[in-house]
């Protein structure tokens, strides 16, 4: 999905500190998406790989709203760029799901932003389909965001580690303070990114 000119600009505005936060994951800047399996193999072979764009239901268009306003004259200062980013957050809050997906079984690669740690390890976290999305960027469209509750706790697991993610997709809407995700699954095979 290719996101449009005035959503990269929200992004961009947003990465003053993003530099020097990137720490372990300095392979990646912020804004990166992680590329497919080379294999066609998952694990167990249970789960079928899909990718972000398979989570946007067909037909779905975030730039409706912004459809005759010039964002290109609009200043900082200017009301109705204050009204605009609103209505941003409003459209990508309520961002339409794909109800096909529900119950599927799904293998989907993405960036790990944790909710919930007991001591060192993660049992709660948000997948997110591109680097800093929720830390550094504003939060992706709820049809981007998965809310994961790992069936057991996950050890080793940094904020914005690159990870595939296997289990039941579901429909449920959860709203936290990095972001409102649209999806909610079961991670029963969360593991290190890798290609292959």
């Amino acid at each position: 999905m290719r996101l449009p000119f005035f959503f990269v600009l929200l992004i961009l505005a947003s990465l003053a500190d993003a530099a020097s936060a990137a720490g372990a994951q300095a392979e990646y800047r912020v804004g990166d998406r992680l590329s497919p399996a080379k294999s066609g193999a998952t694990p167990a072979a249970v789960y079928k790989e899909i990718g972000w764009d398979a989570l946007i239901p067909s037909g779905w268009d975030p730039q409706k709203a912004f459809k005759g306003i010039d964002l290109g004259t609009l200043r900082d200062s200017d009301p109705r760029a204050m009204e605009a980013l609103q209505r941003l957050r409003e459209t990508w809050e309520n961002a339409p799901v794909e109800a096909s997906l529900r119950g599927k079984h799904i293998r989907i690669a993405g960036f790990m932003v944790p909710l919930e740690r007991k001591g060192e390890e993660v049992t709660e976290f948000l997948l997110v389909p591109y680097f800093g999305a929720c830390i550094h960027t504003p939060p992706p469209p709820a049809n981007q965001i998965i809310h994961v509750l790992a069936s057991k706790p996950l050890k080793g697991i940094q904020t914005m580690d690159p990870v595939w993610v296997s289990g039941t997709l579901d429909i449920a809407r959860s709203d936290s303070p990095l972001g409102t995700s649209g999806y909610r699954m079961t991670g029963e095979i969360v593991l290190p990114y890798s290609k292959r």
